[in-house]
């Protein structure tokens, strides 16, 4: 594949990928402007953060896969790559950990005060009875709102420190709620119960429409005055109006993140909030490790090779709900044309195919062919499909056609 990595990357992923044959290029100076002007001969796009936006994907008649270096994908014009069949994947999890060091550091920070400490020391001041008052965070409550992998990775750490760790109650896979009950979290049914019953706030969700404001003045309220915020997920998610009174109140805050953020690695910030003094901030830090931006890198590596084989890893575009309203089975022999048959009787009858798999077991003797459909399946579609050659039987699901 031709491969555009368009912001910095480590030499090992451009190492591997040419050595599984691929073509990279390296324009870590590219924009959200100049970035369209790349593409026109790309297979796959890799970026960290320059925005994708739908007038650069318009052109890249070639581009097959865009894949986030990271988590989010907010930088992205998701929507856009939906409608012209483009895959977008991330790389989640793997910066989970130093995410979550940086939360828990925030947190230290903000309860000992270290960076006033330095600051004092640094100009010859010497304070120590100011500075001997702390809380302390053993015994102390967290709420986690977000319990992905980085979510995840707090609760193991805020346990480590003996606090008391609760979330939201939400439905989840067996295997993530079995994991909430063996670490003992307890859930609460809204954000506004979590904010009430806590010390600690800590945000952990994806930036969107979904979650743009979702901590605001109410929310603020319920946590209090003597409580402590921190946000390491994205700026938008906190109304900064409603944080900056909150702060005015009493209210303390750790953030790596802001809604004004420069989208340069080095720039001017003018943000009431980064400013406040009762704000620790860091400058978006919280992947920018080293073994996470190893294993970011690996994680790229690993999603661009797969889809040289046909697998797309971590696809967060695709349709997940069944399509459809009729579920055709066939069982056939592993010969050419079989599925060109299939596909043939459908068009012949105005059946529109919205979800297809075809599995080949052991032996690579015989398929199966799932495919969802819109329309009915009439017993004249079921009898030219049968009528095909090598297919060995039809079936039709009775909630199905």
């Amino acid at each position: 594949m031709e491969i555009l990595l368009a912001d910095s990357t480590p030499d090992r992923s451009i190492e591997a990928l040419t050595a599984l044959g691929h073509r990279c290029r390296l324009e870590p100076t590219l924009d959200g402007d100049s970035l369209g002007a790349a593409l026109g001969d790309v297979d796959a796009l890799v970026v960290r953060s320059t925005p994708v936006s739908s007038e650069a994907l318009a052109g890249a008649g070639q581009l097959s896969l865009v894949v986030r270096a990271g988590a989010g994908v907010n930088t992205i014009d998701v929507d856009a790559a939906s409608r012209l069949g483009i895959f977008v994947s991330n790389v989640p999890g793997r910066n989970a950990i130093a995410v979550a060091e940086l939360t828990l550091g925030l947190l230290l920070a903000i309860d000992r005060r270290i960076a006033d400490n330095v600051a004092d020391l640094r100009s010859g001041v010497w304070a120590k009875k100011e500075y001997s008052r702390a809380q302390g965070l053993h015994g102390r409550s967290i709420g986690i709102v977000g319990l992905g992998n980085i979510g995840m990775a707090v609760a193991k750490r805020a346990q480590a420190f003996g606090m008391s760790v609760l979330s939201l109650d939400r439905d989840r896979p067996s295997d993530v709620a079995e994991t909430i009950r063996s670490l003992g979290i307890d859930l609460v049914p809204d954000l506004h119960t979590l904010a009430k019953s806590v010390d600690i706030l800590t945000l952990h969700v994806p930036g969107g429409s979904e979650t743009a404001g979702l901590v605001d003045a109410s929310v603020l309220d319920a946590l209090g005055p003597d409580g402590i915020l921190l946000n390491t997920s994205r700026g938008d998610v906190v109304d900064e109006a409603a944080l900056i009174a909150s702060l005015d109140n009493g209210l303390r805050a750790g953030l790596d993140v802001f809604a004004d953020e420069p989208e340069s690695g080095s720039s001017h910030i003018a943000s009431p909030v980064a400013g406040h003094p009762n704000v620790v901030g860091t400058h978006h830090i919280g992947a920018s490790t080293e073994q996470a931006q190893r294993a970011v890198a690996d994680g790229v590596v690993e999603v661009l090779h797969a889809f040289t084989l046909g697998e797309i890893r971590n696809c967060v575009n695709l349709e997940t709900a069944q399509l459809g309203n009729a579920v055709l089975r066939v069982r056939h022999y592993d010969r050419v044309g079989v599925l060109a048959h299939i596909l043939a009787v459908l068009r012949n009858n105005d059946l529109s195919v919205k979800q297809m798999q075809n599995q080949v077991f052991l032996g690579s003797t015989a398929a199966v062919a799932v495919i969802r459909v819109a329309g009915e399946l009439t017993p004249q579609v079921i009898a030219e499909v049968e009528a095909g050659d090598h297919v060995i039987a039809v079936t039709v699901p009775r909630s199905s056609g």
